[in-house]
């Protein structure tokens, strides 16, 4: 399975953040999709912790 580094989530939440950005999408659309990968991230590393 592969495992996200905290580091690397990191990076790839921001890379995220700057292309919503970049496309013009409004401030409403870019906060409900960051609040979805946080949740995502959040579950699978709960669940990694868990499991392992």
């Amino acid at each position: 399975m592969f495992l996200l580094s905290e580091a690397a989530a990191g990076f790839l939440y921001e890379q995220q953040l700057t292309n919503l950005k970049l496309q013009g999408k409004r401030p409403a659309t870019i906060d409900a999709y960051s609040r979805a990968v946080r949740r995502i991230i959040h579950h699978f590393n709960k669940r990694l912790r868990v499991s392992c």
